[in-house]
């Protein structure tokens, strides 16, 4: 499907001409972010909209000014996730309504809503119509009180107009083609029977009559002719009477009139760094649940590897403790990730058409807001568990240690963002379980990198596990560790010469600098194609 937009007779661009500025597109669905109040999304959605320009009363003014006009004024402090369907359609208007577009598109904003609902909501739209607003919209046989409210309708059968005008003209518009609508008969309802066809074949004509202009002018009623009468007879009274000049006093009224800039795109960030922090906070399961889970983790994991850092005999255990630490966190990090952006992406779809912010805005502050929290997770993790399993209580090391394992586990939090962009999220489950295993397979402990088929070895570089491994082991067993005790009851600990362990498993040449180095890259990468895929995204929709 193809065609251009004209407004004012003129072609509207998209993305170009200021034309999205001019309005704002409403959704058949109301996605709002059940964690914030109404009376709090709309203050985030006039900062984000209005900027710094007006102080923070006047920006609560013009929030409960228009949460008045709409009948929203009771709901203000109800949770978003608790609002009926019609007061969520009419939060969504209201959002729109801060920057006051002059265009406004709501896709099917009737469809859920039983027919009080229905009404209260065709009447409001008809009210900032009648504002200097244009107000466009899709809608599923309406009847016939409601279809009467609408000043232009434009039906379209088999991709072709078969009417556009004024919806009280419908009935003599349809005598014009031999057509009868019964007196007590719904005319919408009518007029989709005859385009079904139930009737005969008249879209042909219908479409030849639909050309006329005069549907759409309104018939007048007998009080509107009237007043047209006394309009005319003024304008010609004052047109033959002399007017006299009258000087006229400036008087303080005491309203100001507040010229609103675009906040910056920092401004911007800053609003939904915050937002994120907030929802973070409130949601306890993503927050305070984690942080329990990875303590009991630890602990388990800490007294399953108990002492496997201490002695010479529990060398190869102790790299199955790093490796285990790598495993869970990364897998901890990867699902979740994967079904972030698709939770959003209605939300987001939204926001950013409608000019909220830019994209990149977004995932900033997205990532500024969940990485910390990300690197709090392993944290916890790491102490409880590095302590447990005996390993060597040295700062430097501990230190090397918790970067190898905060770098590992931010690297899969963007890997599961890029995947959860690029399909549906069963998908993209299914196909990060996958890439996980074959990384933990390469990862140079269930098969060590000298024993591995040279296709298999090569392909393990672009493995940021194996990196992460080497890393750790570096960090307990490199820059000259001291020789590991022999427990009394054991005659002889072969691996208790760490650079004899470092041989064995074919890491004696690993430089701890260089692994940690290609972790970043891969965290950068990793973050850079999840944005370039949720951009993609965005755009698709």
């Amino acid at each position: 499907m193809s065609g251009e937009v004209r407004m004012d007779g003129q072609i509207i661009r998209p993305g170009k001409d200021g034309s999205r500025k001019q309005s704002c597109y409403i959704m058949q669905e109301d996605h709002l972010n059940p964690m914030f109040n109404v009376m709090e999304i709309m203050i985030m959605a006039a900062n984000l909209k209005l900027g710094n320009g007006l102080p923070k009363k006047a920006k609560i003014l013009v929030v409960e000014d228009i949460l008045d006009s709409l009948g929203m004024s009771a709901t203000k402090y109800t949770k978003c996730g608790r609002l009926s369907g019609g007061q969520k359609k009419r939060l969504c208007i209201a959002l729109e309504l801060i920057d006051n577009p002059p265009i406004m598109y709501l896709d099917e904003p009737t469809s859920g809503l039983d027919s009080s609902s229905t009404v209260q909501l065709v009447t409001m739209l008809k009210s900032l119509a009648r504002g200097n607003r244009t107000i466009v919209c899709t809608i599923h046989q309406p009847c016939a009180s409601i279809f009467e409210l609408f000043d232009h309708a434009y039906i379209i059968s088999k991709g072709v107009c078969v009417y556009q005008g004024s919806s009280r003209n419908l009935v003599p518009f349809l005598q014009t083609i031999g057509l009868q609508c019964p007196k007590y008969h719904n005319p919408a309802d009518f007029l989709l029977d005859v385009v079904c066809g139930e009737f005969g074949e008249f879209t042909e004509q219908m479409t030849l009559a639909a050309k006329d202009p005069t549907w759409r002018i309104p018939p007048q009623s007998l009080g509107t002719l009237i007043i047209l009468t006394f309009y005319c007879c003024l304008i010609i009274i004052l047109f033959f009477v002399p007017v006299v000049p009258v000087e006229f006093k400036e008087e303080n009224t005491g309203k100001t009139c507040v010229l609103v800039s675009s906040p910056s795109e920092f401004s911007r960030f800053m609003i939904l760094f915050k937002r994120n922090v907030i929802q973070l906070h409130r949601d306890w399961t993503v927050s305070y649940l984690k942080v329990f889970l990875h303590m009991i983790v630890g602990i388990v994991m800490g007294v399953l590897f108990q002492n496997a850092g201490s002695y010479g005999n529990k060398t190869i255990t102790n790299v199955s403790y790093f490796m285990c630490a790598i495993v869970y966190q990364s897998f901890t990090s990867v699902m979740p990730a994967v079904l972030k952006f698709p939770a959003e992406i209605n939300t987001l779809k939204k926001e950013q058409f409608n000019n909220w912010y830019k994209l990149r805005t977004y995932y900033m502050a997205l990532l500024m807001a969940h990485l910390p929290l990300q690197m709090l997770y392993s944290i916890v993790f790491i102490s409880i568990s590095y302590y447990l399993s005996g390993q060597i209580l040295e700062v430097e090391r501990f230190l090397k240690f918790g970067t190898v394992c905060v770098m590992t586990v931010l690297t899969s939090e963007c890997l599961g963002l890029a995947l959860g962009t690029v399909d549906n999220p069963v998908n993209g489950i299914f196909w990060g379980s996958v890439m996980l295993a074959v990384q933990i397979l390469l990862a140079g402990f269930l098969a060590i990198l000298t024993h591995m088929p040279r296709i298999l070895y090569y392909i393990s570089f672009v493995n940021y596990m194996r990196y992460g491994l080497e890393a750790m082991v570096i960090s307990i067993y490199g820059s000259n560790r001291q020789v590991l005790k022999c427990p009394v009851d054991e005659l002889y600990c072969h691996l208790r010469y760490p650079e004899k362990l470092l041989t064995e498993i074919g890491m004696d040449k690993v430089n701890y600098w260089v692994d940690t180095a290609f972790l970043g890259t891969f965290f950068s990468i990793s973050c850079l194609n999840a944005y370039f895929f949720l951009r993609r995204k965005v755009k698709s929709h």
